[in-house]
């Protein structure tokens, strides 16, 4: 794996204890499940505002490991790609994953149970059947006329 979210050291339920703002970048970062999802391109309805998520998937995701390829350098690669933060949630939280839990925290609402953070294990998100492993398409392979032929369903 490439990109293995780190999650050693940190405070017990630090994000029931801190508000987003607060968090160190380490926090932050640990909060990601590492399902993939955010890396899945998305579609939006430009009358309704309603965005789904597609099976196909960003060039840089392996979709085995759920984790960006080129983590550190990914806008070099994909400029579009968005850095989520604390002071841009407002304006990005409406297209995250439902079960994403800066969208969750934002929203006021609780860590899945399956959560690395809950459970001490990274497999736990992909044992949950919540992760993107072994089912994406290739967006260099799926014209973008066919991404409506995969959207998906969430949660999922």
């Amino acid at each position: 794996m490439t990109n293995q979210i780190n999650r050693t050291g940190l405070a017990k339920r630090f994000w029931e204890k801190k508000p987003l703002h607060k968090l160190n970048q380490q926090e932050w970062e640990a909060l990601c499940d590492g399902c993939g999802k955010c890396c899945l391109n998305k579609l939006e309805d430009e009358d309704s505002g309603e965005v789904v998520l597609t099976r196909v998937a960003c060039r840089l995701l392996d979709d085995q490991s759920c984790q960006c390829t080129q983590y550190p350098i990914r806008h070099q690669f994909v400029p579009e790609c968005i850095v989520l933060k604390p002071d841009n949630l407002d304006t990005h939280a409406y297209w995250m994953p439902q079960t994403c839990a800066y969208r969750l925290l934002w929203q006021g609402n609780r860590l899945p149970d399956w959560h690395p953070l809950l459970t001490q294990d990274p497999e736990s998100v992909h044992a949950a059947e919540v992760s993107v492993r072994g089912w994406t398409v290739s967006e260099f392979e799926t014209p973008i006329e066919e991404w409506e032929d995969h959207i998906i369903e969430e949660p999922t």
